[in-house]
């Protein structure tokens, strides 16, 4: 009988600050329906966009047509994307399930939006603090489901971001929402607005937490400064064979490539080591491999 492995303490606080992230980011997303998208009559794509178009047509609470269609998804989400997703899905459906509710009794029901009778504000505000939201959670890899599970499966295969997917998948349920009984074509033109808005703040959000950076390093003390960034910054080093062209010196060149949330520490690092050290730091658009993303062709 095989024994389960011991669940290690960062794998715990991994996974702790992946819901924590998730909850946050849930919460501006409920934020950005309950006080400016809701008192508006404003709809967007996913599953939230198409229960807002049911609750506005027949009155029937978007959050309860959100919590049946989404149970419904999870299947094909525990097939494509594997149980971990799946856990995060239905995590992310309740706890957005709660959010509306109580935002919607604090906010929406007591003061309608947030900046008043002001639709085109509350389009842009509203799907800025959506895509953020979502943003945050598909960086710890949660979800809302609903579209965001379609969108998770085809970028686990391709390189295909998770807001133009989306976008893609949402052009229809939009366009559903012209036959509202007196659902004015601004209307249409706002919700298209908001998923467009949506779609460019979740990239921005996914991109900056992803977003990488390679080092090019020149120093005498390159051994220690590779040592250094190998055991207390955990990146992988390599050193290249290098030649002053000027001073026709060999020289020995560090290369690092690491999370741009780590620069600080490996600037550190190095002027600790050497403060005389020349340092190169370039934005990269991708790296994939071990330690970083995974190749999708």
């Amino acid at each position: 009988m095989n024994k389960l492995k011991p669940i290690s303490r960062t794998t715990l606080l991994t996974e702790a600050k992946d819901y924590l992230f998730i909850t946050f980011g849930l919460l501006i997303y409920a934020l950005g329906w309950a006080g400016f998208l809701i008192p508006n009559r404003i709809a967007t794509g996913g599953v939230t966009g198409l229960s807002a178009i049911i609750e506005y047509a027949t009155g029937f609470p978007l959050q309860n047509t959100y919590v049946i269609i989404n149970f419904i998804l999870l299947a094909f989400a525990f097939y494509f994307v594997g149980w971990k997703f799946c856990l995060k899905t239905i995590y992310g459906t309740i706890v957005l399930y709660f959010f509306l509710n109580i935002l919607r009794a604090l906010i929406t029901d007591r003061y309608g939006s947030l900046v008043g009778d002001e639709p085109f504000m509350s389009c842009v505000i509203g799907a800025i603090l959506c895509g953020i939201g979502l943003g945050l959670a598909f960086s710890h890899n949660g979800s809302t489901g609903g579209t965001d599970i379609i969108a998770a499966i085809v970028n686990k295969y391709k390189n295909v971001s998770f807001g133009r997917m989306t976008m893609l998948c949402d052009v229809c349920i939009i366009s559903s929402s012209a036959f509202i009984p007196d659902y004015t074509v601004q209307k249409v033109i706002f919700a298209y607005c908001t998923l467009v808005l949506v779609g460019f703040s979740v990239d921005y959000v996914v991109n900056t937490a992803r977003s990488s950076v390679q080092f090019l390093i020149f120093s005498k003390d390159y051994d220690k400064i590779a040592d250094a960034v190998m055991s207390q910054a955990h990146r992988g080093v390599t050193v290249l064979d290098g030649q002053g062209w000027y001073s026709k010196k060999e020289v020995k060149v560090v290369v690092v490539l690491a999370k741009r949330s780590e620069s600080n520490n490996i600037f550190r690092l190095v002027k600790a080591i050497d403060p005389h050290a020349f340092v190169s730091q370039s934005a990269v658009i991708g790296v994939f491999g071990q330690g970083f993303e995974k190749i999708k062709a």
